[in-house]
């Protein structure tokens, strides 16, 4: 750990004594110079928050940091590197960064600036984090990275969540509350300008699923519910950030990659949202690039379509009939202006398609609580096998698209 100073250099030794330890602390039982597990800064002494007890950004644990956001809450973390995140046959690296170096802000600074050295078996790489606390968090991070071996996934600009259970599933009686996650789904904003929302889940497997771009314009993990009585607990899972990636500069060809891992507990974060280029990544190479990190309630440029707000399953046929075996329901909510721009008794049309299997019953209708621009579409799928099936919705008004993509990947029960 090392502070600079007038363009100097000095480490900061780990001693005990630069620590208030309460007596019985296991702490004081480490020998004296274990060293130090990562930093984190404090609020500002006049903010709103007691900066003795709070932090708004911490580092800490391989390469990974985290922002408390606009909300006050910290949640999902972003990550230095990816490697090997979930592929067959190789273990997850997870590289370290091994030496810090906090530059001095000087008199009138609203920024502080972290310069990182990244070490691991496949990579190293220097990073500069140049960090903002305003009303939310705002992160420029500059990588130059180096790659030892070969890797299979080399995955830039992570972020890694927690997705348990919400609306659109959750087992019988697992847990107490209505749901839990740290983020509900992945947006992306495409090189194209189109703009998606992938819901999140909690496979029964691993899967990966990604998104073929050029030039992307950013991607994020969201937490778009922001009903406390849809969590009901006191560790505010309303209130945790989301973070929104946004490119600076050309990232080419490549992928948003979305790793989702099964769960059975709130401790595991088990979601990986990234950016892997295009061709090999092989020994040698070299990786310059830079983006913008928001740690903010909400997406930093919001979109101009109606957006998705939940996803909800269910037997197939309609409510007070026999329901039909081997079918399942599909409700998809949306809410934005130009929903609620339509006129009366225009009802705006849903363009459903599949990977495989077929849909009947597909209807849009306003939502029934009064909400301007609430409408939800909904269709009833039938497909044979188990393999997952990709699914795709928007809603349109004769050409005029009204609403973001809603993507999705549907596993039928076995």
């Amino acid at each position: 750990m090392n502070v600079v100073e007038g363009g100097e250099a000095r480490e900061v030794f780990y001693d005990q004594s630069l620590f208030d330890m309460p007596a019985d602390s296991p702490a004081h039982r480490l020998r004296q110079r274990p060293g130090f597990s990562g930093f984190r800064f404090q609020e500002a002494r006049d903010g709103a928050l007691p900066w003795r007890t709070n932090d708004w950004v911490a580092f800490q644990g391989a390469s990974y940091f985290r922002a408390i956001g606009e909300l006050y809450q910290y949640g999902l973390s972003a990550r230095g590197i990816a490697i090997d995140t979930v592929v067959f046959g190789k273990d997850e690296e997870f590289p370290d960064f091994t030496h810090f170096w906090i530059e001095s802000p000087g008199a009138g600074d609203d920024a502080v600036v972290v310069n990182a050295l990244l070490d691991g078996p496949s990579v190293t790489g220097a990073y500069r984090f140049t960090m903002r606390r305003t009303r939310a968090v705002v992160m420029d991070v500059e990588v130059s990275l180096n790659l030892r071996r070969d890797v299979t996934r080399l995955g830039l600009a992570p972020l890694t969540s927690m997705y348990w259970f919400s609306e659109t599933a959750k087992p019988a009686a697992v847990d107490w509350r209505p749901e839990i996650h740290d983020s509900d789904g992945l947006a992306l904003w495409t090189g194209s300008g189109e703009r998606i929302w992938r819901p999140l889940g909690d496979p029964a497997r691993s899967r990966a699923s990604a998104f073929a771009d050029a030039k992307p314009k950013g991607y994020g993990l969201l937490q778009r519910d922001r009903n406390f009585d849809h969590y009901l607990d006191g560790v505010y899972y309303d209130r945790r950030p989301s973070v929104w990636v946004e490119p600076v500069g050309d990232w080419g060809r490549g992928a948003v990659q979305l790793v989702e891992n099964h769960t059975d507990d709130e401790t595991e974060d088990n979601v990986v949202a990234m950016w892997v280029p295009d061709g090999p990544a092989r020994a040698g190479d070299a990786h310059d690039f830079a983006y913008r990190l928001h740690w903010l309630a909400d997406e930093p440029y919001p979109s101009p379509f109606a957006r998705c707000v939940a996803t909800r399953l269910g037997n197939g046929g309609r409510e007070g009939s026999n329901r039909p075996r081997g079918v399942r329901k599909i409700v998809v909510e949306f809410l934005g202006e130009p929903l609620a721009m339509l006129p009366p008794n225009v009802f705006p049309e849903a363009v459903p398609t599949a990977s495989r299997g077929t849909f009947t019953d597909c209807r849009t209708a306003p939502v029934p609580d009064g909400v301007p621009g609430h409408w939800r579409a909904e269709f009833d799928l039938k497909v044979e096998g188990t393999e997952p099936v990709d699914l795709r919705l928007f809603l349109r008004r004769g050409q005029d698209v009204l609403t973001e993509t809603w993507l999705a990947s549907y596993e039928p029960a076995a």
